[in-house]
């Protein structure tokens, strides 16, 4: 499908200071127009329609990583930005690998989130009983950064004394999903990254000869039982579960937090009936979700939104156009936290969807219940917050609160 009009990707993304604010009204603009759109110069397909999205994301015979891509495609220049011999992490895997190695993982991740619940809601209460209640804070900073770091660490088995090292190399190594990062910050992100895998490297050690009752422990365990993992798939896939479950996660409080403050009835819905916490996270989750898009490349002929596809074509699924689709959510530019139950796809779908995703939803609600009982006069204090220009992914650099 073609429109009158050369449709970039980029202009939807951060790295476009008009999308960085708010990307929704070009991918309207896209989803009407032209909602199968193919841009020739970074030879990638872009969906914007939901039907079309929960197709692809759902397909499991289609590949994930960005090698399999044709020359030329965004995606395969954003893999070939880590140059080298290296170990996929499960976000880019495909089968069989995907599974021998996500499977497992999962297993084990999931029944440590279950077994600590307790231990993960506390640690969310305690962040927040510590942010300041005489003066303006940043809810970023001071919040939303910390609380995943530090659940994560527990889930880990980082032992307390070395949060605040964990911490940085953690907040370094995140550094590596920004393609536009300076020199310096490439080399931030080298310190992070190493620093990290000895450490993983360390503790898997340690764990081995001691277990404890933590998720590299499991690992460990697993992988002495028989479950087919090498130590690197191991270190590799603990950092992505920090790495982009961090980010993700912040984001995802923070605009929270930002959309409760702009939408003041429907606050007042959370405070009156804080039950309502887990509707208001999905209700985040569709209309402003952290994640911006996801990919896929195509496996054989076939078409798409009756646009005809090949092998190895890359195609970029745009989540928050999806999650904004008329057809699918009532009157989708309203936020409302009691909107009746439609499946939105800020996790992706398939067999790739977020393995964090259990997890995020646990911190978003803990923190959004436990941080309006505290400050339940909690309004904005600064400026409008400044969007962060990483694209892809959408969330706020600070956001200057006070209680």
């Amino acid at each position: 499908m073609t429109d009158q009009r050369a449709w970039s990707i980029v202009e939807t993304s951060a790295f476009d200071p008009i999308a960085r604010v708010s990307p929704h009204g070009r991918l309207k603009d896209l989803r009407e127009q032209c909602p199968v759109h193919r841009d020739e110069p970074v030879k990638t397909w872009f969906l914007t329609r939901y039907g079309d999205v929960r197709e692809i994301v759902n397909d499991r015979s289609l590949w994930r990583h960005g090698s399999r891509s044709e020359e030329g495609a965004l995606l395969r220049r954003i893999d070939r930005d880590d140059e080298g011999e290296r170990i996929d992490s499960i976000l880019t895997l495909d089968e069989p690998d995907h599974s021998r190695v996500r499977l497992p993982l999962a297993k084990a991740f999931y029944a440590r989130i279950n077994a600590m619940k307790p231990q993960i809601e506390a640690i969310i209460d305690k962040v927040i009983d510590e942010a300041p209640a005489d003066r303006p804070f940043d809810l970023i900073a001071d919040l939303a950064i910390p609380i995943p770091i530090l659940v994560i660490a527990a889930i880990l088995g980082v032992e307390e004394q070395r949060f605040r090292e964990f911490r940085d190399w953690s907040e370094a190594s995140i550094l590596g999903l920004n393609p536009l990062r300076t020199p310096e910050e490439t080399a931030r992100m080298e310190w992070g990254s190493a620093k990290l895998t000895d450490y993983f490297t360390e503790l898997m050690a340690a764990r081995r000869a001691a277990p404890k009752d933590d998720l590299i422990s499991d690992m460990v365990a697993l992988q002495a039982g028989g479950a087919p993992l090498s130590d690197g798939e191991i270190r590799v896939n603990l950092s992505a579960l920090l790495i982009g479950g961090n980010l993700t996660t912040t984001d995802l409080i923070g605009n929270g937090v930002w959309l409760l403050l702009n939408h003041p009835q429907e606050l007042a819905k959370l405070k009156a009936d804080p039950s309502l916490a887990a509707a208001a996270v999905e209700e985040i989750l569709r209309y402003d979700s952290p994640v911006a898009i996801t990919n896929r490349v195509i496996s054989d002929e076939r078409e798409v939104g009756g646009c005809p596809m090949h092998p190895h074509q890359s195609v970029i699924a745009s989540l928050h156009a999806a999650n904004r689709d008329p057809e699918v959510f009532e009157d989708p530019d309203r936020f409302d936290i009691t909107r009746k139950h439609a499946p939105h796809v800020a996790f992706g779908g398939g067999s790739h969807i977020c393995i964090g995703a259990p997890l995020a939803r646990i911190e978003a609600k803990q923190a959004l219940v436990r941080l309006f009982d505290r400050f339940p006069d909690l309004h904005l204090a600064g400026e409008e917050p400044t969007w962060r220009a990483l694209p892809f992914f959408r969330g706020m650099e600070a956001l200057v609160v006070a209680g």
